[in-house]
């Protein structure tokens, strides 16, 4: 059970707030069902109603200070995602990034970005594919691992770099 005031990760929606826990008083709705009223950052007013009894979308605490900076000192040994077709690929990228798990991010993006470096070098460019869910892995996991971290989610690349340089 989460806390009003907990910042958690809630699927697709990422990093919200837990503005209130209540039941709803909404025609359709049971009167009895709980509900988490989540705030998304950076999204103004927008309330997402979660259900406190939810097993299909993935919420959870974000990570802590420690648990982050394991998660950056543990990048040289988190492996590659296996090479497939590019349908393939998709569905890999799409429930890799539904699982909202940090470490599965990493694997994407490490996966990504040294497959784009191939590419380039043998003068092609960076799929749409590889781009798009290349983008969505970094969103999601700088945006998390800016909250424990104190750094700016657009700093945290570069932030991440000098961590693995000093390690």
């Amino acid at each position: 059970m989460f806390n009003i005031g907990d910042l958690v990760v809630y699927g697709g929606s990422g990093i919200c707030r837990v503005e209130d826990i209540s039941t709803l008083d909404m025609d359709g709705i049971p009167k009895d069902r709980v509900y988490y009223i989540l705030s998304p950052a950076g999204r103004g007013d927008s309330r997402i109603f979660a259900p406190v009894e939810n097993n299909r979308t993935v919420m959870r605490k974000v990570l802590t200070r420690q648990e982050a900076d394991d998660l950056i000192d543990s990048i040289p040994e988190i492996e590659l995602l296996p090479a497939t077709d590019d349908k393939g690929r998709e569905a890999l990228y799409r429930e890799t990034i539904k699982s909202c798990d940090c470490r599965s991010l990493v694997r994407i993006i490490k996966t990504l970005y040294i497959r784009s470096q191939a590419r380039i070098e043998a003068g092609k460019k960076i799929s749409s594919l590889d781009e798009r869910y290349l983008r969505q892995a970094e969103e999601f996991l700088y945006a998390e691992l800016a909250i424990p971290l104190g750094v700016a989610k657009e700093d945290m690349s570069a932030y991440i770099a000098r961590q693995l340089e000093n390690a």
